[in-house]
């Protein structure tokens, strides 16, 4: 295992098995940036762990049921769904704050995370923003 698969694999469980916002943010360069279908471009360190802690807030239950991993070079590729409850408050794409739905959701994903001296430097998120929507029954189905 290389260590662009060792540092996905890490964020995974630091962010979707032990919820923990401040070792999933440390896992990540200064500069880093998080691309993602609901805030878009997070740019730095602080930032992403803003955004992980919003998500894992809204869903404290939140886990990663992975499908496919793959890793060349720099990179790490992971497939599979994210599944939680919405239990918390979670900011949508326009910004605004979204109130808990107590709704159960099961979305496929994919991340593709760029290492380079020991940090995540560029992390892709890729999930149906609309079906996450629509599961959270925020969205005509």
């Amino acid at each position: 295992m290389g260590e662009a698969r060792e540092l996905l694999d890490r964020m995974t469980v630091a962010a979707m098995e032990a919820h923990d916002v401040d070792a999933t943010a440390a896992l990540y360069a200064d500069d880093a940036v998080v691309m993602t279908p609901d805030a878009g471009e997070v740019k730095g360190r602080q930032q992403i762990g803003d955004y992980w802690r919003q998500f894992i807030d809204g869903f404290p239950d939140g886990s990663w049921e992975s499908t496919s991993k793959v890793e060349s070079g720099d990179k790490a590729v992971d497939e599979g769904f994210f599944v939680g409850t919405n239990t918390g408050s979670v900011r949508g794409p326009t910004g605004a704050t979204m109130e808990p739905t107590g709704k159960h959701v099961k979305i496929r994903g994919a991340d593709i995370a760029t290492v380079k001296n020991g940090k995540i430097t560029e992390h892709h998120l890729y999930f149906d923003e609309l079906d996450f929507q629509r599961q959270l029954g925020l969205a005509p189905s």
